[in-house]
């Protein structure tokens, strides 16, 4: 594949939100402070994120697809860079302003940057990242002359108190003794936050400083053995099943058995993410592709929380694809979990920091528990 990232960018929106103010801004469910915040933060070792909300009028200050025009705006492959040359725009986000039409239209009517292809990827997390490949596949097989992908979320929209319902304090007292209910509907809104990245993919490196060469971006789905784990607009049955709000008799009942919230099985998710990401995903690809730990000189992984952090790490090194934390990258504790958006923010301050020589080889890990689907990608900079 001929296709290289000459530029990534981020935009995190207003100033940083400390685990104090959260709460301020995003609001008390039932007029009650939250009995799970701090244990959930001590899990997740999320220090400060970004909400796309005014903390004095509690208003949103951007759409998704205004947050996606401002990453893109940002981008800088070349010093006489305009956005009316980008050819193809490939946006993936899980939470885009509407049901339709899709977010990679909206965001190029905010750029109006005049005509060029358009690709809306869905999913969750893995749809940034999907976006991407449709990016690069288009510049190497030489449909376009370049292409923007972008990964963006709005998360903060289901997150304010208005959306959640109260956290029973027998669930709070189980969190205690099981972190991993800290990935259920009630205690997302302590996780998740709001930001986009942008990269602009070329078919030959930047004249001027470093370009990140795509070697290859492989993706797989184990939906066909496991049941849905995350999941919003729809309520999963007792028999694993997923039902749809529009399959509600009224959209009253639907709202009123919280289908619209972002929820997750947490059991499912605790027994099968990492088997998933390691044993099911990381040692076909590493087998099919030749690759071996100690050629990775960065390993950059988008764990949705610190929770994850050892059980990632010990099952790789149990199943002989040891990389030591020395070699691990991420921003997690600074930038928050942004989901689709979270790979390109990481890359983004990877790419213009001082950490990077010629011939690196980065390998990235991205997860979507939504129905189990994992992602590595490998980029060699050049």
């Amino acid at each position: 594949m001929e296709a290289y990232i000459t530029d990534i960018s981020a935009f995190l929106p207003n100033s940083a939100i400390s685990n104090n103010e959260m709460e301020k801004i995003l609001g008390l469910v039932d007029n009650i402070p939250s009995r799970t915040r701090r244990i959930i933060l001590r899990n997740n070792k999320i220090l400060q994120r970004y909400y796309a909300i005014d903390p004095d009028t509690f208003e949103p200050t951007h759409s998704n697809a205004e947050l996606t025009a401002e990453a893109v705006r940002m981008l800088r492959p070349t010093a006489d860079f305009k956005l009316d040359q980008i050819e193809c725009l490939c946006c993936g986000t899980s939470s885009a302003d509407q049901l339709m039409p899709g977010h990679a239209s909206m965001v190029h009517g905010e750029l109006a940057c005049g005509p060029c292809e358009v690709v809306s990827t869905a999913g969750i997390c893995l749809c940034g990242v999907t976006a991407l490949k449709q990016a690069c596949m288009q510049v190497a097989l030489g449909e376009s002359k370049n292409a923007v992908a972008t990964g963006s979320e709005l998360v903060t929209t289901f997150m304010r108190a208005a959306m959640c319902g109260q956290v029973e304090q027998k669930r709070s007292e189980e969190l205690q003794n099981q972190p991993a209910l800290s990935f259920d509907a009630d205690f997302l809104r302590w996780m998740l936050s709001d930001g986009a990245g942008a990269a602009f993919i070329s078919p030959t490196p930047a004249e001027v400083g470093h370009s990140l060469k795509v070697e290859w971006i492989d993706q797989l789905s184990s939906a066909h053995e496991l049941e849905t784990c995350m999941y919003a607009g729809a309520v999963k049955t007792e028999t694993g099943e997923i039902k749809g709000w529009r399959t509600f008799p009224s959209l009253q009942q639907a709202v009123d058995e919280k289908a619209f919230l972002i929820k997750q099985d947490v059991k499912l998710l605790n027994e099968e993410i990492i088997p998933t990401a390691v044993d099911r995903t990381l040692l076909p690809i590493a087998t099919k592709r030749g690759l071996k730990p100690d050629e990775v000189t960065w390993f950059v992984p988008h764990y949705s929380s610190d929770y994850f952090r050892d059980r990632l790490y010990q099952r790789m090194a149990e199943k002989g694809f040891h990389i030591p934390y020395e070699r691990w990258f991420t921003n997690l504790t600074t930038k928050g979990n942004t989901g689709a958006a979270s790979i390109y923010i990481m890359l983004e301050e990877l790419f213009h920091s001082d950490k990077l020589n010629k011939g690196d080889r980065v390998l990235c890990f991205i997860p979507e528990s939504g129905r189990f689907s994992i992602c590595y990608m490998l980029l060699t900079v050049v």
